[in-house]
Order: structure tokens, then C-alpha cells, then sequence
């Protein structure tokens, strides 16, 4: 609820939980439920329809979950129900439940899906393309900055209440302006426009941010590089730091300034204290003794 409440005014809200109407609700009442619609009906539906026709399995429990979320706009006699334009199915459906149980049907508020990082698929934690709502404000602004061109109109009508043109700014600017109103928005004012100054110098000026963790040179100096991101929180996990040395995203910055990608495979650099290791773009550690 702690990230509904960064959208929704709580002073407004009321909440319901399922456990109210389906806390009790029998086998006998999931049959009488179900007897309310056809397989015919939900093959209507386009996912259904296509993976059928090409033999591929279809769950009941895929069937059974439009059914009960048109329940639940029965159980608190919904008047509008919000959803993606991919779940437009099951808003139908909660219309038709409604009629069929004698009440007004409701209205369904659909909106676009957002593509994700990627600039290809829909946005999704579980393809790693998403914008966590609790990310810290320089992460938030970051992945901003780190979206395709393509993107920017998108987000700035789905995301913001600035009203832009495509060639209303510079093209970095453009895309600073969303980063900011973005970050504002789940943070702070504040928070965003420090954001944008660690984001130029870090990023665009290829600096060390002033306030970076540390980490004793001892306990990481006979490590392996993908031992050492994960001990130092660098990465979440063995997997990720090998993909960052992959990519040549892992970099050895030396107190003199001089700078050593490490590649996959290769020696790691000596390290000595004072020095920084870089992940990525944003995430940084300093060898101290």
C-alpha cells in the first residue's frame, strides 16, 4: 500500500479487501459463478483465442481469474473499475457479472501499457525493464535518462501533466524536464534537482560523487571481481556482475585519475586504498584501510 498511497490520495481512499467476499465464499458459490458464462465467451478473448488455435495450453485458472475479478466489482458495486488496455477482457466481464446481478454495470477507465526500459516490452519487474516506485531518487532519474529517444513523448503524456511538443527543447533538456518531473513526483523537488546535479556529475562529466559507500581494502583484496561487486552491494547477485563485466560496464578508478575497464576473464587490477570501483553508470564504491 506504501506504493499505491505515492499515487493515490489516502485521505480519499477507502480500502477493500478480498477477504471480505471471498473469505467465506464456497465451492458452491465458485459453480454458480462459473455457470454464468461459456468457454465459448472466454475464447472471445484474443490471447485465449490465438493460443488455442495454436494448440498451446490454456490453465482453468486462467479462465477462473476474469471471473473473479468481475466479482469483485460485483461484491463493492463498483461504478468505474481502471486497468491496462491488455486486461479489457476482464473489465467486460465485470460489466456483464454486474448486469446479470441486477446491478448498474460499471464503466471501465482503460489505459495504455508503458513500455519499459527496454523501449520493446511492456514495463515488468520480471523482465528487469521497470522503474521501481521506491527507488532512490538518483536510480529513479537515471533510468529515466537511460530510456530510448523514442520513448520520451510517451512518458511525458502518460507520466507527467506537462503539456510538450517534440521539438519544443533540446533534445537532452527535453529529456531532463521528464527525469525531473518523474523523481518530483515519487520524491520530492529537492530530491529530483539533486539527482539531476549527481546525474551531470556522474554520468555526463564522468566524476566520482562526493558521498559513496566504502569498503575496507581487506576484505575484498583477494576476492575475484564478481565476488567483490556482490560483497560490496555493487550487484544483487554472481549472475549480474558477470553480465556488467560482460558488457565492459565495470570499471577500476585509481586515486592518481587513471581509469581500467575490467575484462571478463582478465587479471583484476591491483587495488590499492583510495581507489573507486564503478558498476554501471550510478553505483559506485571507495577502497579504504
Amino acid at each position: 500500500m506504501r506504493q499505491f498511497f505515492k499515487v493515490v490520495d489516502r485521505d480519499r481512499t477507502q480500502v477493500e479487501w478480498q477477504s471480505q467476499w471471498f473469505g467465506d465464499f464456497t465451492l458452491a458459490n465458485v459453480i454458480e459463478l462459473t455457470s454464468r458464462f461459456t468457454v465459448a465467451q472466454f475464447l472471445e478473448r484474443d490471447d485465449f483465442a490465438r493460443r488455442f488455435a495454436d494448440h498451446q495450453p490454456i490453465a482453468i485458472t486462467e479462465l477462473l481469474y476474469p471471473l473473479l475479478q468481475a466479482y469483485d466489482s460485483v461484491a463493492i458495486e463498483a461504478d468505474v473499475e481502471f486497468g491496462g488496455t491488455d486486461q479489457m477482457f476482464n473489465l467486460l466481464v465485470g460489466r456483464e457479472l454486474q448486469e446479470m446481478m441486477g446491478q448498474t454495470p460499471q464503466q471501465c477507465f482503460l489505459m495504455p501499457i508503458l513500455v519499459g526500459t527496454d523501449g520493446v516490452q511492456k514495463m515488468s519487474k520480471s523482465l528487469g525493464n521497470y522503474i521501481a516506485l521506491e527507488e532512490s531518487p538518483q536510480e529513479m532519474y537515471g533510468k529515466v535518462m537511460s530510456l530510448p529517444d523514442s520513448l520520451i513523448l510517451q512518458y511525458y503524456e502518460y507520466l507527467t501533466d506537462v503539456a510538450m511538443e517534440s521539438d519544443s527543447a533540446n533534445p537532452m533538456d527535453f529529456k531532463k524536464g521528464l527525469a525531473r518531473s518523474i523523481t518530483a513526483t515519487f520524491h520530492d523537488t529537492a530530491a529530483a534537482s539533486g539527482a539531476e546535479t549527481q546525474f551531470e556529475q556522474v554520468v555526463q562529466r564522468r566524476d566520482v560523487p562526493d558521498d559513496i559507500p566504502e569498503c575496507r581494502l581487506a576484505d575484498v583484496a583477494e576476492l575475484s571481481i564478481n565476488q567483490l561487486l556482490v560483497r560490496t552491494e555493487l550487484v544483487a547477485s554472481a549472475s549480474e556482475a558477470r553480465r556488467l563485466v560482460g558488457q565492459g560496464a565495470v570499471e577500476i578508478i585509481h586515486s592518481s585519475g587513471d581509469r581500467a575497464t575490467v575484462a571478463a576473464g582478465a587479471p583484476l587490477p591491483a587495488l590499492a586504498a583510495g581507489d573507486v570501483i564503478r558498476a554501471g553508470r550510478r553505483r559506485f564504491v571507495r577502497l579504504v584501510q
